[in-house]
């Protein structure tokens, strides 16, 4: 079902803020989106020039136009800007709106502190909370409401939210983004007093115009698609700290710039794009790679690495790889990669066996089948470790943990031996860099501590080590064409690495 989201509220011809950003973000969390105009504001990145309020007669022809022809899903409700409006408003709902979801975005409070609504509409405001299921307030908003001050802290807002609920009976949304520090958590808060936080890293960027109303937007959406509050919340705030994270990128405005709402949708247009990857169309960049730590065994391996130079900054650039090296990986992606992870060396490891049939010499044999052993083996007491002894709860493989393994094993069961060796190299050595790039801010305290820890132990550098000396010997008794399809398998097997990264990522 793509759910039908009513927008009421007012517009920001800039398109960053209002009924503008609302319907780009319902638009980006799944659902339909349609507008109600409370009023219409002449602003743009700097600040507001002007507001014109509409005859309230005619927000509710708007609103009788939508409720009489249309399901709605869910109804999000923005700026009012008088106790008339909010009558209008509160007026639809008792006639329109049912049991579908409302959340409240209550504008009282602007970014500088400047109150927006008399006291009048203050108090219409506060009347019209009882009728929502959400209220999404900021902190100076959430104070407003509960007659206090000013939250400093995460604790004293969640615990300002939880008499605001008690009070109302009503979900309170508390939002982070306005506190210091290096997180902007943001949560849920139930008229029971139950909170469920969801973590959220703080960006360093003043374009950030507008959030409130795409964060409140995109969980009314999330809502409407049957989601629970606190799944919905996680959602939206995922979503739109990518949208934060980009802002920059868009160069939109003088002043504090929007998000980019649509930065997660291309992303994903573009991971799910069926074009022939670059170096398999002959036009693979030419990024220079870093130097190695694990050092080439000879002149083929070397250019092996330097061709990986592309994917090498693809894959660190990753929001997953991010995450993992600074700490800030949601424990949720984590556990999604550690379940595609632990399905993994099972394949891998045919594939390895299946190369030690194909191994011209006894040395090969052994060390190809004494992978394949450590796969079996060591990786499940490393899975098992890692969990303190529970059971994995496994799922099953996903599509791109899939392609990478089928293309591994088909390499070594129908390509000659040495685009075989080359097709499993990846896995060692691109691995192996990875980690001890991480380790580098790894430390006893970091939440993924012994995770780094050991992709960068003396074992596994040591296997891919020799895995990278069998790779040279086989390149150096190769022919010309043998080598050219080994370092196509070698690059593919590359890409497949940046894909199982970044698939976590990609699962929410």
């Amino acid at each position: 079902m793509i759910p039908r989201i009513l927008s009421i509220a007012g517009t920001d011809p800039t398109g960053g803020a209002g009924i503008q950003a609302d319907l780009k973000s319902i638009t980006a969390a799944g659902g339909y989106g349609m507008s109600a105009v409370t009023a219409l504001v002449s602003q743009n990145t700097r600040g507001v020039r002007a507001v014109h309020t509409p005859p309230r007669e005619f927000l509710a022809e708007q609103l009788a136009a939508v409720f009489e022809d249309v399901a709605v899903d869910a109804v999000k409700i923005g700026m009012l800007g008088d106790a008339d409006t909010v009558a209008v408003v509160t007026d639809a709902l008792a006639a329109y709106g049912g049991t579908i979801p409302v959340v409240l975005d209550p504008v009282m409070v602007a970014s500088s502190g400047d109150r927006l609504l008399d006291e009048n509409a203050e108090q219409a405001v506060r009347e019209l909370v009882h009728r929502v299921d959400v209220v999404t307030p900021n902190l100076r908003e959430l104070a407003v409401l509960t007659g206090q001050k000013t939250a400093q802290d995460f604790e004293s807002a969640a615990t300002q939210a939880v008499d605001l609920a008690r009070h109302f009976d009503v979900t309170v949304i508390v939002k982070g983004g306005h506190l210091t520090g290096p997180v902007a958590d943001n949560a849920v808060v139930h008229p029971d007093g139950q909170v469920h936080r969801v973590p959220s890293p703080r960006i360093d960027t003043t374009n950030t115009h507008g959030t409130g109303c795409s964060l409140s937007s995109a969980l009314a959406t999330r809502l409407a698609l049957g989601e629970p509050v606190e799944r919905a919340l996680a959602w939206a705030t995922r979503w739109l700290h990518e949208a934060i994270t980009h802002a920059d990128d868009l160069n939109v405005g003088d002043g504090n710039g929007p998000v980019d709402h649509g930065h997660r949708a291309r992303r994903l247009e573009r991971a799910a794009s069926t074009r022939p990857w670059p170096h398999l169309r002959g036009d693979m960049p030419t990024t220079p790679a870093p130097v190695p730590r694990l050092t080439p065994a000879g002149p083929h391996t070397a250019a092996l690495w330097e061709r990986t130079g592309q994917v090498w900054a693809e894959i660190m650039a990753l929001p997953f790889i991010r995450g993992l090296r600074d700490g800030s990986l949601r424990n949720a992606d984590f556990a999604f990669y550690l379940d595609q992870d632990a399905q993994y060396p099972s394949r891998y490891s045919r594939a390895l066996a299946l190369l030690s049939a194909a191994a011209p010499d006894h040395e090969g044999q052994v060390a190809w089948t004494a992978g394949a052993l450590e796969c079996v083996v060591v990786e499940a007491e490393l899975h098992r470790d890692w969990l303190n002894g529970q059971e994995l709860a496994v799922s099953s493989p996903s599509p791109v943990t899939m392609a990478y393994t089928d293309f591994l094993i088909a390499s070594v069961a129908v390509e000659d031996y040495v685009v075989g060796t080359a097709a499993v190299l990846p896995c060692y050595w691109l691995y192996a860099e990875i980690g001890l790039d991480l380790a580098a801010d790894n430390h006893p305290g970091h939440p993924y501590h012994a995770w780094l820890s050991t992709y960068a132990g003396e074992d596994f550098l040591a296997g891919a080590q020799a895995a990278i000396q069998r790779v040279e010997t086989a390149l150096d008794q190769a022919s010309p064409l043998q080598r050219e399809a080994a370092t196509r398998a070698y690059l593919t097997a590359c890409v497949h690495e940046r894909e199982f990264f970044d698939q976590a990522d990609r699962a929410w």
